[in-house]
Parts: structure tokens; sequence; C-alpha cells
């Protein structure tokens, strides 16, 4: 399969062809603290930094042409790091949600959260439910956020909710069990995207992934490039699809 990329200049250097592109792309955002510590910063700095990566991955991916865009921003297992690095973690996200909504709305993006609320304190709660009421009808991409996010306990929630709804069990499938996930609107991710090194997927959107294409690169988040994402999305327009089939190619 060709390269997906045509000699039109954007802040990427390239953009990308509609061929052959991820319509969803997932990113696994790790290596901010190790890349603090490096830096002999203390963690905190480090989400910092990749807070601002996400500004510039993102319109990245929006000029390339993909429409939707999940980042891994804070897990239900995050909750167990140093009081002080929580701490500060959510802070960076009230700051980011004041300051970027009205940016990311006035671009046409929408913003929608996965995972759970109620943990969060109430100020950053409201900021979030604002954020996602205001950019509700925006069409030119979605940004999901999944933070205080876990692919198990989604799972977990899902079944006990239909549990509640008293659906009988013939009526349960894939159709109906997708419905009351966090995701029952999105499409599934077709890429992944792991910084940082490691090759696992941490409990990330784990039913939703069943078919995603994974990459994986040892760029700690905070130094990943445009020409990184290039990459990654040339590696995905050159792998065969086939989702399980031997007959034909997608």
């Amino acid at each position: 399969m060709s390269s997906i990329w045509e000699n039109k200049q954007t802040i990427s250097g390239h953009i990308a062809s509609p061929i052959d592109l991820p319509r969803h792309v997932a990113i696994i955002m790790d290596g901010n603290g190790r890349w603090a510590l490096k830096k002999g910063l203390p963690r905190t700095e480090g989400h910092k930094a990749g807070v601002e990566k996400i500004r510039m991955i993102s319109k990245v991916l929006g000029e390339a042409g993909v429409k939707f865009v999940t980042i891994y921003a804070f897990s239900t297992e995050n909750w167990s790091r140093p009081k002080s690095e929580v701490l500060g973690i959510m802070g960076i996200l009230e700051e980011v949600i004041e300051t970027e909504t009205e940016r990311l709305h006035q671009n046409g993006v929408r913003i929608i959260h996965l995972g759970r609320s109620d943990r969060l304190a109430k100020k950053l709660r409201t900021s979030v439910n604002h954020a996602q009421e205001l950019t509700k009808h925006n069409q030119s991409m979605t940004l999901c956020i999944a933070f205080d996010y876990g692919g198990r306990a989604e799972i977990l929630r899902a079944i006990k909710q239909i549990m509640a709804d008293g659906i009988s069990r013939k009526e349960i499938g894939e159709t109906l069990l997708n419905k009351y996930l966090y995701t029952h609107n999105i499409p599934d991710p077709d890429l992944i995207i792991r910084t940082g090194g490691e090759k696992r997927l941490s409990n990330f959107l784990l039913w939703q992934s069943a078919y995603s294409e994974l990459y994986f690169t040892p760029v700690h988040w905070p130094d990943l490039e445009p020409k990184q994402i290039i990459e990654a999305l040339n590696e995905f327009a050159s792998r065969r699809r086939r989702f399980g089939s031997l007959e034909k190619d997608f």
C-alpha cells in the first residue's frame, strides 16, 4: 500500500490523503514522568509538558483528516500514585479545561469525557460537564478524554447497568453492550499509539480494541513530534486489515 502523505505544507510538513487513514486514533500518552525525571524535574512538570503536546498532536491529526481522537489521560489505577502527583494532574486538567474549551469550541471540536466523574472534585466535574455541553454539536473532530477510566471497570459498569435495567439474557449481545459503554456513540479505534516504550494496552479500551492496529514508539510523550505521528499513520496505511477474514481485505 502506498504512502498516504502528499507534498502539501501544514504544521506537520505534510497532509494526508483521505485514503487509508484511520478514522479514530487513540493514544496512550506514556512517559511524562520519566521525561521529567531525566531532566531533573518533578513528575508534574512532565504532565504539564504532556498537555502542551496534546494541542499540537491533535492539530496534526485533525489536519490529516482523523475525525476521532481519544487520549488516555488518567487511569483508574493512577489513583495509587503519590498524592502530590495526583493533585498535580487534577490541577492541570482543571486549568486545561478552563483555558482550552473555548478555543476547541471555536475550532468545531466536540469534547467527550470517558470514565467516572463521581470521584472528581465538584468544580472540576462542573467544568467537564460544561465543556461537553458547550461542544456537543461540533463536528470537525471529536476529542475523547479518558480520565479516571479503566477498560475492565467500564465493562463491569455496563454489565451491572444491563442487569439493573432488567434486560433478559436473550436480548444481550454485542450491539446492546456497546450501548452501555462510555464510547457508545464513538467508532472503535482503528489505530492505538503508545509512546514511552512499553508494549501493552494497560486497561485501555479493552472491548473496543479487538481489531485495532497497535503502534508502539520508544519516544516519551512530551518528546513526540509530528514526524512520529506521520510514521504511525503511514505504518497504519501499509497494513492489510482483514478483521479475521481470509476472503477479502478491508
